[in-house]
């Protein structure tokens, strides 16, 4: 079935048409239909499949056949979404969905002046795109009423209870009508997840798209054994040998993320992080220089990029292993995504051996591995142009030098 097909508005077809898409992905083929309905969905489906645009497409439609000319409605579609990155996305596909519909979407989320929110707010907004914080911020100070929602969007559900916001959704409920659609999006799903779906949707359909192997097809992924203090040796050899690829790389926490950023510098290798610690506008500025190619290495946590799209991204490379293997499942999808092909390394040390066998075994398979000789591990290892100006090792050096020393005086 092609798009043009669907019993959407013209204007949303037009819209789909120009951005080259004729026919729905699995996820948006089998999700349009019973949104379009009315229906409560809970929707499983690897990153890089159009999760967005399968709910955005029938939202805009519905509010759009609904909506009545002249009057202001007030929020009439919420969706949440764990981060800024992740709420601002979801923000430029209704615009790019949306344009010429008579419907409007605005974004907020914390970080940026609230007045300007309220303002907005204030004259009217169809489609609220929030993450929890600035969401309940403006709630409690009674600067946003939600009771003519007629539809909820959790996107990255099980992100957002990881994040603890579970109590935060459930009090959200008592601010929404009862009779709503509800719809649940994520790339993972466990029993905390499809237990708050069902407390919350009524005989909701559940569609999952290829549950075998949560990593899309077109990723080739594989782990490497090195050890942790080898590990930027590795990384500047990576980027070093695919020059101008797009690398997006993982690291555990803030901290580490700007320490990786300095030793890729002490290389001559220029990257840029994105984290929590870091002001919005300067994220969002780096995002749109990774976008756009102008910045090809970037680092991230992954609070950060979880859920991001990111056009073009050749390799994702885990620089630390992810402390939940369904993590791991988000990070290798930001490359691959749609028709493309990508590539996913982890660097797996010693302390990580354990955190692979939790990995795998979410995967139900072993991931492949890479096999590097203790030569050319010693290779890379030594050819580093950071490694001149590692600490450790220029401490070493003066230590053996003062030995040195010492010993030619002992002689004398």
């Amino acid at each position: 079935m092609k798009f043009a097909q669907y019993a959407i508005a013209e204007e949303i077809k037009k819209n789909i048409s120009k951005l080259g898409y004729k026919k729905p992905t699995d996820i948006q083929f089998k999700s349009i239909p019973p949104i379009l309905r009315g229906e409560d969905v809970l929707a499983i489906a690897q990153t890089g499949t159009g999760k967005t645009a399968a709910f955005a497409i029938p939202i805009l439609h519905l509010l759009n056949k609904s909506k009545i000319k002249g009057r202001a409605d007030g929020v009439r579609c919420l969706i949440l979404a764990p981060t800024h990155e992740l709420a601002l996305q979801i923000r430029d596909v209704f615009n790019t969905l949306g344009k010429s519909v008579n419907v409007t979407s605005f974004c907020i989320h914390g970080g940026a002046d609230q007045d300007p929110q309220i303002e907005k707010l204030a004259k009217g907004v169809d489609i609220l795109i929030a993450t929890p914080g600035r969401l309940f911020d403006l709630i409690s100070q009674g600067a946003l009423t939600l009771n003519r929602i007629k539809i909820l969007v959790l996107d990255e559900a099980d992100h957002m209870l990881d994040l603890g916001f579970i109590q935060d959704i459930r009090d959200l409920m008592r601010h929404l009508p009862k009779k709503r659609q509800t719809l649940f999006f994520s790339a993972t799903i466990d029993e905390k997840i499809k237990k708050l779906a069902y407390s919350l949707v009524t005989s909701a359909i559940r569609i999952q798209i290829s549950p075998k192997d949560p990593v899309a097809k077109n990723i080739e992924h594989a782990v490497a054994f090195i050890e942790m203090d080898d590990k930027r040796f590795f990384l500047e050899g990576m980027i070093k040998n695919n020059p101008e690829k797009k690398i997006l790389v993982f690291v555990r926490t803030k901290v580490r993320a700007e320490r990786v950023k300095k030793a890729l510098g002490r290389a001559d290798i220029a990257a840029d992080t994105i984290h929590s610690d870091r002001m919005q506008e300067d994220r969002e500025l780096t995002m749109l220089n990774f976008r756009k190619g102008e910045l090809t290495i970037l680092i991230a946590t992954d609070v950060s990029a979880r859920g991001i799209d990111i056009p073009n991204v050749e390799f994702v490379i885990n620089y630390d292993l992810p402390e939940t293997s369904e993590n791991y499942v988000h990070r290798v999808g930001r490359t691959g995504r749609g028709s493309q092909k990508g590539q996913a390394i982890s660097f797996c040390s010693e302390e990580e051996k354990e955190q692979l066998v939790e990995i795998e075994k979410n995967l139900g398979k072993d991931i492949q591995r890479m096999d590097i000789t203790k030569s050319d591990y010693r290779y890379v290892a030594d050819l580093s142009d950071a490694k001149s100006h590692d600490w450790k090792s220029l401490l070493k050096e003066d230590e053996e030098n003062k030995k040195n020393r010492q010993k030619k005086k002992r002689k004398r």
